[in-house]
């Protein structure tokens, strides 16, 4: 029997399913791609009918049709093995894309490979996946282990026994160094540029008083003098940590035959992936995922963690939020409550609508020169005159970042909430004038604890347009590596609205179009991707659970 109805109705409803679909399927990519991002992979070693040797992991397979150059680069008998036509050209071969690593060595991180070529293949047991703190992954076999130029061991299986014993120690040594790079000398580096600074403004005054200009140099040769004093005990500190490093090393052989020594503190991670059984796979799984979460990024951001990236982008949100949800509820309830309704109203509601739909690459624009060049520049000029003509408020930070994000999504929260405030119905604020209760009484008492879960539903909306955007943070703050997060606990005052951050968003789009290894950054587009979407998915979660609190508080009241 033929289905009865209007066509309108299966057209749309076939629009529907087709969305679901593509949605569904572009996650299930996400996931998929993202997922298997840091699962160990067998390492193959390929011996190639050229003379050369493939060492690495095989992350692609395809097929293609050669061209005749390539052919004619390619061992006779393979040629005559694969003729099949009459220009003795196939009409399609095997290849693999297989990850090689030591870039320093070849000159490449990838390599393909015709299966034609092939002529023996096997997974050495003893092979190495090293991840590297500079220079990316090297791929090879352990031949010896030294220290002070000594070797001590050469048997894959003692080299290894060693190097798991000494392996965390170092890289121990190697965290506390970088430690006290960064927060000690770090400190003390700021102390002397205040010092400095207080100095050249004292100088720089037409007005200066000598004496108080001589009590400043003073003043500067003290700070001078004091930080020199704990500055050498903490370089001879490190020092001393590296000198300890260095005296461990661990060689390993190349595809090629060559041997490389690699300082045991320049090892992030050293893996065996085909000897490890699936439970030490799920290890070495979780350890990436911990290390892709609560780690600073490496080589040039294609490897390592978005801690960074991530913790900019949950506090930029969160700032966001906080700012828009009480200036968006505000005017909402001005023009639903307060204002006279006429055209004027109409005309700022179409205005706000209008806002909407302006790309977000003009309130980047927008950010940049008022907030910046405008507001940061007077902030500057009142509060840290001493710094200029070097910037303090007066350039990109996560301050800007957050109130330019804020206005891009004030119209949702605006739209949202004076639909939920026409919700409520006008009973219930005829009711509570007729108790003797004054117009404010009535919004703050009866109408906004109504109207709750409406304002919840613009917070979703914005939170997720917020924490998606990337244009407009390209100009107001967010870069490619903040040496410091905007919150330090260990540094007063603690929290720094000024400083530059890192996105996810903007981090996806640095790895995936301003790489120059894209291969070896395309798994990390993935895994950034992936965990993007949790976080925006979360925070979403969490204010939908608000919701429906509230919502279940309404209904047991009445």
């Amino acid at each position: 029997m033929v289905a009865q109805g209007e066509p309108m109705v299966w057209l749309t409803g076939g629009s529907l399913v087709l969305g679901l679909v593509m949605i569904v399927g572009l996650l299930g990519l996400i996931f998929w791609q993202g997922g298997r991002t840091f699962w160990p992979k067998p390492i193959t070693q390929l011996e190639l009918a050229t003379g050369d040797t493939v060492f690495g992991q095989v992350t692609q397979t395809d097929t293609y049709r050669p061209s005749d150059e390539t052919m004619a680069a390619w061992p006779q008998d393979v040629r005559d093995r694969l003729a099949s036509t009459a220009d003795d050209r196939p009409v399609e071969i095997g290849r693999r894309l297989l990850r090689t690593g030591n870039f320093e060595e070849s000159g490449t991180n990838f390599d393909w490979v015709d299966t034609t070529l092939v002529t023996n293949e096997s997974q050495p047991a003893w092979a190495v996946v090293v991840e590297r703190q500079s220079t990316g992954r090297l791929y090879g076999v352990p031949v010896h282990y030294t220290v002070d130029g000594v070797v001590l061991e050469s048997e894959p299986a003692r080299i290894w026994e060693r190097f798991s014993k000494v392996h965390a120690d170092v890289r121990a040594r190697f965290h506390t160094a970088r430690s006290i790079e960064k927060e000690d000398l770090g400190r003390i580096n700021r102390m002397q540029e205040s010092a400095r600074l207080d100095l050249r403004w004292i100088e720089g005054r037409e007005s200066a008083d000598p004496a108080a200009v001589a009590k400043a140099r003073e003043d500067y040769a003290r700070v001078v003098a004091e930080a020199k004093a704990e500055y050498d005990p903490l370089a001879a500190r490190i020092d001393e940590l590296r000198r300890v490093n260095s005296r461990y090393t661990m060689g390993f052989r190349l595809s090629d035959g060559s041997v490389v020594d690699l300082p045991i503190d320049d090892i992030v991670r050293a893996v065996q992936p085909n000897q490890l059984s699936f439970g030490e796979k799920l290890g070495v799984y979780a350890s990436r995922w911990s290390e892709f979460l609560f780690d600073e990024p490496r080589k040039a951001n294609s490897q390592g963690g978005v801690w960074p990236a991530l913790f900019g982008t949950v506090v930029m949100t969160l700032i966001m939020t906080l700012l828009v949800v009480p200036f968006g509820v505000l005017a909402a309830l001005y023009l639903h409550e307060y204002a006279k309704q006429g055209p004027l109203t109409s005309l700022v509601r179409i205005a706000v609508n209008n806002l909407a739909g302006v790309p977000s690459i003009v309130f980047g624009v927008f950010g940049l020169g008022f907030f910046c060049y405008i507001v940061g520049a007077g902030v500057d000029d009142l509060l840290f005159s001493k710094s200029l003509p070097q910037p303090t408020y007066g350039k990109g930070g996560i301050l800007w970042a957050s109130l330019t994000l804020a206005l891009l999504t004030l119209p949702v929260v605006i739209v949202a909430t004076e639909e939920a405030l026409s919700a409520v119905p006008n009973s219930m604020r005829e009711g509570s004038y007729a108790c003797g209760a004054t117009k404010w009484q009535t919004i703050w008492r009866i109408v906004l604890p109504r109207a709750q879960p409406g304002i919840m539903t613009g917070t979703i909306l914005a939170i997720a347009r917020g924490a998606g955007e990337v244009a407009p943070l390209m100009l107001v703050g967010a870069v490619k590596v903040a040496p410091d997060l905007p919150v330090d606990l260990g540094t007063f005052p603690y929290v720094f609205p000024d400083r530059s951050f890192m996105h996810l968003g903007f981090h996806i789009y640095d790895v995936g179009f301003q790489s120059q290894d894209s291969e070896a950054a395309k798994p990390m587009v993935y895994t950034t991707t992936l965990l993007l979407i949790g976080i925006v998915v979360s925070l979403n979660l969490m204010a939908i659970w608000i919701r429906a609190r509230l919502r279940r508080r309404f209904r047991a009241a009445h």
